[in-house]
This record gives structure tokens, C-alpha cells and sequence, in this order.
């Protein structure tokens, strides 16, 4: 299955832009294309189980993800249950002079039918994950 890697970059601090991207609630407010639905479940210090409805084109999961950081420098993503389980996110965050430099990994693991839709290719993963960041980026630079 897919396996991406890509890095992006914003002009924001690492602080304000890790607080950006793992602020899940507003998800569904600022990216409502991407996420329709999203419910917190559960929150610890560094752990947050969150269900969520993520939209790719016209393909909707569904997944319990479980959200891991380690403030401001680490959010792993690992789909728990769901239409992708086992499916596991890095962002690696760095502070540069100039800003913040994201590095994002995926290893994607679509279940079921979805394993043989051509929508969960490695350019369109990386395509529609960079457009999540991209506005993640744009609402950190606000």
C-alpha cells in the first residue's frame, strides 16, 4: 500500500503551527470538505482518540484515530479501527531562522474494496494530504 513522504514549509512558528494542526476540533470547521464529521472521544495529556469522517475526492472514511504528540516537535497519526486501520501519520516539526519546516509521512493501509480504488495512489495521497496542510498552513500564518 502507499507509503508518502513530503516536507512543507510556513512562515509561522513551531509553536503556532503545531498548535494549528493538532487543534482537532476545529477540523471540521476550517476544512469541512476534508473532514464533514469529526467527535473527540477521548483526551489524555499526549493522547487523543478521535472518530473521524475524512473525506479524499469522492471517498469518505471512517476511522477511529488516535492521535500521539510530542509537543511541538512530534503528531503521529494511527488509525485505530476503521476503513484504514492500522494506517500511520508523522509530522516532524522543526523551527528554522525563517519558520517551520513540516515533514509529513504516510503509510497508508486502506481496507476492503478500497484496497483496489485507484483514489488511494500514492500522487492523490500525497496531493490531498498536502492540501490539509496547506490550509493548516494558511490558518497558522492568519
Amino acid at each position: 500500500m502507499p507509503k508518502v513522504k513530503f516536507q512543507k514549509f510556513t512562515k509561522s512558528s513551531i509553536e503556532k503551527i503545531f498548535e494549528v494542526a493538532t487543534d482537532y476540533e476545529s477540523f471540521q470547521k476550517i476544512m469541512p470538505h476534508f473532514f464533514p464529521s469529526m467527535r473527540i472521544i477521548s483526551v489524555r495529556p499526549n493522547t487523543t482518540l478521535v472518530e473521524e469522517h475524512i473525506k479524499f475526492g469522492e471517498k469518505e472514511l471512517v476511522v477511529m484515530a488516535k492521535h500521539v504528540v510530542d509537543t511541538p516537535k512530534i503528531h503521529q497519526t494511527f488509525f485505530v479501527g476503521g476503513d484504514a486501520k492500522g494506517t500511520h501519520i508523522i509530522e516532524e516539526y522543526a523551527q528554522l531562522p525563517e519558520g517551520t519546516q513540516i515533514t509529513i509521512k504516510i503509510d497508508f493501509k486502506p481496507k476492503g474494496s478500497m484496497r483496489l480504488s485507484r483514489m488511494f495512489g500514492k500522487e492523490s495521497l500525497e496531493n490531498d494530504f498536502s492540501k490539509i496542510m496547506d490550509k493548516l498552513i494558511s490558518v497558522s500564518e492568519a
